[in-house]
């Protein structure tokens, strides 16, 4: 499923998510100029770097020789330039692909700007920070002795997502959903699109811990970063520290008949 839009109108332009998707673009276009990876392994959160800051790494690679063809060849990751700790939030600048980018910076423009309209601008970036550490310190938790570098800013936007899963219960995703050889394009009630997608990482995230060869996603992360992401509104929003205007009342009302019509208007 992907989403296109949803029908929450903001009442001010996200200066901050444009901010993030701006700087998570030029980390990845760094990585592009960047032969070899030394940005993933110097800056990645890798989980016994984190946990054992002496220990060197060494990893097993396959490189082609001219006369042997694939050989497996050992090397030490490049150091990091700053403390393991800090990795953590570093990673969730960096991604793994085009793919990988566009669809997070994608979910991130989505769902980001109506969250960030209700903590106000410093509270978001300070909520992204937070969600993205926790995501990260997920998958540390999870898989404590991989030297794999672990990057992508999914665990954050997972954050994101759990926030808007809590604020805006009663919100629709136009979604475009593949079914069977025909696309059909649906909206979707926010609160099915999102537990959908929770319950996707979960069924994932436990078949990576029984099977330590399913790994290449940070499920954990994901579904980390998700529960602190909706615990962390839920406790904001408990302390009433959360701007609740009579414009964001009125988006927790059922619709009227004429916005169940058309929601998109």
């Amino acid at each position: 499923m992907i989403p296109l839009r949803d029908n929450i109108v903001t009442r001010r332009p996200p200066f901050m998510n444009w901010v993030l998707i701006g700087v998570t673009s030029v980390g990845f276009l760094l990585q592009l100029t960047s032969p070899d990876d030394p940005l993933v392994e110097k800056f990645g959160m890798i989980p016994v770097r984190v946990l054992d800051p002496g220990r060197p790494i060494v990893v097993t690679e396959l490189q082609t020789h001219p006369f042997f063809g694939h050989v497996q060849v050992e090397r030490e990751l490049a150091e990091s330039p700053i403390p393991a700790w800090l990795t953590l939030l570093t990673c969730i600048f960096l991604h793994g692909g085009w793919l990988h980018f566009l669809g997070n910076m994608w979910f991130l423009h989505i769902f980001g700007d109506n969250v960030e309209d209700r903590l106000g601008h410093l509270g978001y970036l300070v909520f992204y920070l937070a969600a993205g550490a926790a995501a990260s310190a997920a998958h540390l938790l999870t898989n404590s002795e991989s030297p794999i570098p672990t990057i992508g800013a999914s665990g954050a936007i997972a954050g994101v997502m759990g926030a808007y899963f809590v604020l805006f219960p009663r919100a629709l995703v136009l979604t475009l959903v593949p079914i069977f050889f025909f696309i059909q394009i649906i909206a979707i009630p926010a609160v099915f699109f999102l537990g959908i997608w929770f319950l996707l990482q979960f069924l994932q995230g436990t078949v990576a811990i029984r099977d330590i060869q399913a790994g290449g996603v940070a499920w954990w992360a994901h579904i980390g970063g998700f529960v602190v992401g909706a615990v962390l509104v839920l406790i904001l929003r408990g302390m009433r520290a959360i701007d609740v205007s009579d414009a964001e009342r009125r988006s927790f009302r059922r619709p009227t008949r004429d916005h169940r019509r058309n929601p998109w208007v």
